[in-house]
C-alpha cells in the first residue's frame, strides 16, 4: 500500500516509520523545513527509544521518504493519515482542531484520486463528521473516504505499541474504507498479534478518550489512596499488588506518584468534558480526576517543603527527572514543573537533571541550574526528590549521595526505594503512600 502521513510529530513519525517497516511505501510531510532537513539527515526530532534506528533502516529500504510538499505525497496514495496537533484551545480546554481541518483541506485539494482519508490525531465524537463536510466541499467530484483510527501509543514504548498493539479501532461504516484499513493492517493479522476492530467512525473516536480518561481515572484513584495510606499507616505499594492481583482490576496504571502528566491525559480528559458539556452529558467522575490530577502536582512541592522543616529559603533541592515519564523527552504537563515552580515560590534554589528532558526544560525555566546527571544535582544539597523512574535513578548508591549532600533528605515520588533500604544508608526518607 502507497501511504501518506501528514504530520511528522510523536504520532505521526512514529506511525510513518512503522508502517513502512511493515513493507507499506510512506511519505511523511511537515510544513516545518528544519524538520524535514533533519529528518532526511537522520535526526529525530523527538526522543522515543528504537525510532532512529528504525528510520534509518526503512529509508535505506526505499519504503520511507520525507517532504514539504503535500501534492508529492498524496499524488499515488491509497491512503492519506492525518496526525497532526490537536492541543487544548486556551480559555475552554477543547481540543483545537485548526490543524487538523486546515491539513484535511490541503489534502482534498491536493490529491487528483479516490483515497482513503484516514484521521489518527485524537479528535473529539463528530469530527469526522466536518472531516467529510471539508472533502465533499472542496473536492465533491472525487470519492475521498473517511475514516477513524485513533491511536493508542505510549510514549517510551511507542514502537512495541504499534507493532504489538493491544488492539487497532478502526471506524468506517464505508466498505472501501474497511477494505483499505485491512490491507494496511494485513500484517498485524497474519500473526494474529492484535485484535483489528471495526465500528463506526464516531464510536472509535470516542473510544481514544474513553480509554485514557479511564487509565487517568486509575492513576488517580491509586494517589489518592496513597494519601489515606500515609494518614492511617498502610503501604501502597502492597495494597496496590493486592487489588492490581484481581483480574477485574489489572495491575497496570496503579502505581503511586505525582499526578499524570504528559502530551495525552491533560488535553484528553479536558477535551472529552467539554464533548460532555455540549452535549449536556456530565461525566462527573472525569471532572474530579481533571481536578484532583492537577492539585496534586501542585501539593507534591509542598510535601517536600514540610518534610525539609517547612522553610526552604536559601535551599538547594536536587530535582532527579523532569520529564512526565521515563524514556521521552516530554515535558508536557510534567508533575515536575509544578513541584520545582512551589519549590521556587518557597525560595529554593532548584538544580535539575534529566537524560533526555533538559532541553525542553530549559525553555520553560530560566532560573533553574541544569547539570548532566544525579551526583551533580545532589552536591552539597540539601534534599533530593526523585520525580521520573529514569533506570539510571533505580540504582544510585545512597551512601554516596548521602556523602555528598549538605543535608541528607530523600524524597521519592516512584517509590524507586525501601525506606529501610535509605535509613540505613544514612537518608531522611519520604515516600508516596508509605507509613511514616
Amino acid at each position: 500500500m502507497r501511504i501518506a502521513m501528514i504530520g511528522t510529530g510523536y504520532v505521526g513519525l512514529v506511525s510513518g516509520a512503522c508502517f513502512s517497516d511493515f513493507g507499506h511505501h510512506v511519505v511523511c510531510v511537515d510544513k516545518d523545513p528544519s524538520k524535514i532537513e533533519g529528518l532526511n539527515a537522520g535526526r529525530m526530532p523527538i526522543y522515543e527509544p528504537g525510532l532512529e534506528t528504525l528510520v534509518a533502516t526503512n529509508v535505506r529500504a526505499g519504503r520511507l521518504f520525507f517532504t514539504l510538499d503535500v501534492t508529492e505525497a498524496v499524488r499515488d496514495a491509497d491512503a492519506v493519515f492525518i496526525a497532526v496537533g490537536t492541543p487544548s484551545r486556551r480559555g475552554d480546554g477543547h481540543a483545537d482542531l485548526s490543524f487538523v481541518y486546515a491539513a484535511v483541506e490541503e489534502v482534498a485539494r491536493a490529491t487528483t484520486n479516490d483515497i482513503t482519508l484516514v484521521t489518527k490525531s485524537t479528535v473529539p465524537v463528530g469530527t469526522g463528521d466536518e472531516v467529510e463536510r471539508i472533502v465533499r466541499s472542496v473536492a465533491p467530484d472525487r470519492a475521498i473516504r473517511v475514516a477513524s483510527n485513533p491511536e493508542f501509543l505510549r510514549e517510551g514504548a511507542a514502537i512495541e505499541d504499534f507493532k504489538r498493539p493491544d488492539r487497532v479501532v478502526c471506524g468506517t461504516n464505508d466498505p472501501e474504507a474497511a477494505t483499505c484499513l485491512r490491507a494496511i493492517y494485513r500484517p498485524l493479522s497474519l500473526n494474529k498479534s492484535a485484535p483489528v476492530l471495526f465500528t463506526d467512525r464516531r464510536t472509535a473516536e470516542l473510544t481514544k478518550y474513553a480509554a485514557n480518561a479511564f487509565l487517568a481515572t486509575k492513576i488517580t484513584f491509586i494517589n489518592e489512596i496513597a494519601d489515606l495510606c500515609e494518614a492511617v499507616g498502610a503501604d501502597v505499594q502492597e495494597v496496590s499488588y493486592g487489588i492490581g492481583l484481581d483480574n477485574r482490576i489489572g495491575r497496570k496504571f496503579l502505581h503511586a506518584g505525582p499526578g499524570y502528566g504528559g502530551s495525552c491525559f491533560p488535553k484528553d480528559t479536558l477535551a472529552l468534558l467539554q464533548t460532555a458539556e455540549r452535549h449536556e452529558t456530565p461525566l462527573r467522575i472525569v471532572e474530579t480526576v481533571v481536578s484532583v490530577n492537577a492539585i496534586r502536582k501542585r501539593a507534591m512541592g509542598r510535601k517536600v517543603i514540610r518534610f525539609m522543616g517547612g522553610e526552604v529559603r536559601g535551599k538547594t533541592v536536587a530535582i532527579l527527572g523532569l520529564t512526565f515519564k521515563p524514556n521521552t523527552d516530554d515535558m508536557r504537563d510534567s508533575p515536575a514543573i509544578d513541584i520545582i515552580q512551589a519549590l521556587q515560590d518557597a525560595g529554593a534554589h532548584v538544580r535539575a537533571c534529566d537524560p533526555e528532558g533538559v532541553e525542553q526544560a530549559r525553555r520553560m525555566f530560566s532560573d533553574v541550574e541544569f547539570v548532566s546527571g544525579p551526583m551533580a544535582a545532589v552536591k552539597d544539597a540539601d534534599a533530593a526528590v526523585i520525580v521520573t523512574e529514569w533506570d539510571e535513578y533505580r540504582g544510585l548508591d545512597l551512601r554516596e549521595i548521602g556523602a555528598v549532600m549538605r543535608s541528607p533528605v530523600l524524597v521519592d515520588f516512584r517509590n524507586i526505594y525501601a525506606a529501610d533500604q535509605a535509613r540505613v544508608a544514612g537518608l531522611r526518607y519520604l515516600g508516596v503512600g508509605k507509613p511514616h
